[in-house]
């Protein structure tokens, strides 16, 4: 009998920093929390870090948080997560992914990766490892995703942290976070939230020629690469979702899923 049950698969959409003070999103992170079997440790993928080859975060002990953003107030600068470092899964990746695999001994996790964690496991004690994007290019993720699967039968939770959408000019604060969403976001929403509960791999990786508003929710394709490591990861199993998280931040689509 394995140590450690099979790990599910997670896409969420991230937030910025000020996330943490969104009642609704943070409840709704709990609420999610709450449902999750502790893992054995943590493996995530950041829209926020691309780096060819494939690099792993810092595995020393207390490397700082990456405040990979700017113009925000002080506080958001004070935030730790001070989770422990997870050199044997380290290893693993390099064992799994063909090729070369870089260490970063000073790169801590960025916002993409400790924001959310904040609010999933706020205790801090599930040991976590970020790996870089190497790419953008879709099938190459989703077979990178592949080959990170077996590591879910070893208890490692597998993350892709992006955002369902992500047009940053559309962001207007005077609207609150729950204002009407842009009709472009939504109805990407309503594609993205279909073609996950299809299963249509296909149509997810070629998004952009089959998405309606594609460019516009995504002017450039990095907060929804994640996805294509997750969905790889979860190939492994039936690709059967749940939505965790629906609904919209500031006009950005928070759409996040359970991959089992």
């Amino acid at each position: 009998m394995p140590d450690h049950e099979t790990q599910p698969v997670l896409y969420l959409s991230h937030g910025a920093p000020p996330l943490a003070d969104d009642r609704t999103w943070t409840a709704e992170l709990a609420t999610w929390s709450a449902r999750l079997a502790k893992p054995k440790n943590i493996l995530i993928v950041s829209a926020h870090w691309e780096n060819a080859p494939v690099t792993v975060s810092s595995t020393t002990p207390h490397t700082p948080l990456v405040y990979d953003f700017w113009g925000f107030p002080k506080k958001y600068y004070e935030v730790t997560y001070d989770a422990p470092v997870a050199p044997e899964l380290a290893q693993r990746v390099a064992g799994l992914v063909p090729g070369d695999v870089y260490q970063d001994p000073g790169r801590g996790l960025d916002h993409g990766a400790y924001v959310p964690l904040v609010e999933l496991f706020p205790a801090a004690d599930v040991p976590v490892l970020q790996l870089s994007l190497p790419t953008l290019d879709p099938r190459g993720l989703f077979e990178l995703g592949t080959r990170l699967a077996p590591l879910r039968d070893e208890g490692t939770l597998i993350v892709g942290s992006g955002f369902t959408t992500h047009n940053l000019r559309w962001f207007d604060p005077s609207a609150g976070p729950d204002g009407t969403p842009p009709q472009a976001s939504a109805e990407f929403d309503h594609w993205a939230a279909e073609a996950v509960a299809a299963k249509d791999v296909d149509a997810i990786l070629d998004f952009e020629k089959v998405a309606p508003a594609a460019h516009e929710a995504h002017p450039r394709t990095e907060h929804w690469a994640p996805l294509y490591v997750a969905l790889g990861a979860a190939s492994s199993g039936s690709l059967e979702s749940d939505t965790t998280v629906e609904g919209f931040w500031y006009g950005l689509s928070k759409r996040s899923w359970q991959f089992v």
